[in-house]
């Protein structure tokens, strides 16, 4: 399965640099992992996203996500949301540009079927390699997320993970 998800996101991943009037395939994948005695977490995550670049500059679009998450020794959970974005785009050089996507929507997690609603501010950088497929680049951002489970209490996180994921993509941008 991650091999089949991993091939789908080198297919169509992050949505590359504003061309006004366009439309964006993408998304991102994402792995992180993180020991802390002898319990070890790891996340792998598949994040699509279309959006409509109705400026030289800004993106609009719709945006889901799926995630599996296995704690050692517990079982694998499944976390999965659904939302909307916004992206601002600034050339950087010719070959390099830089964005920063702001998102927001619903989330549903295997876990006791805990359901909430999330925020992310994620930055990254697109590296244009030929005819507007490029890469795209995250160390992580800023995310909230508030989850409402049915035996469990309401959990509230806000998270700043800078340097603690990497996201890496191709993408492809498709003119009007």
């Amino acid at each position: 399965m991650k091999k089949l998800l991993a091939g789908i996101a080198l297919l169509v991943t992050t949505i590359v640099s504003a061309q006004k009037n366009s439309i964006l395939l993408g998304g991102n994948v994402g792995f992180s992992s993180e020991k802390i005695g002898e319990s070890k977490l790891e996340n792998f995550e598949f994040s699509p996203k279309v959006g409509y670049q109705f400026a030289d500059k800004w993106t609009i679009g719709v945006e889901g996500s799926i995630m599996n998450t296995k704690i050692t020794g517990l079982d694998k959970t499944e976390k999965y949301k659904i939302g909307g974005f916004v992206r601002y785009s600034v050339p950087l050089f010719n070959m390099f540009s830089f964005y920063a996507d702001l998102g927001a929507g619903y989330q549903n997690t295997s876990l006791n079927n805990a359901k909430g609603m999330y925020a992310s501010f994620d930055p990254g950088l697109f590296i244009n390699m030929k005819n507007g497929f490029g890469l795209n680049f995250s160390i992580g951002g800023i995310n909230y997320d508030n989850l409402d489970g049915k035996n469990d209490p309401r959990q509230e996180r806000l998270g700043f993970d800078f340097g603690k994921t990497l996201n890496i993509g191709i993408s492809k941008n498709f003119a009007l």
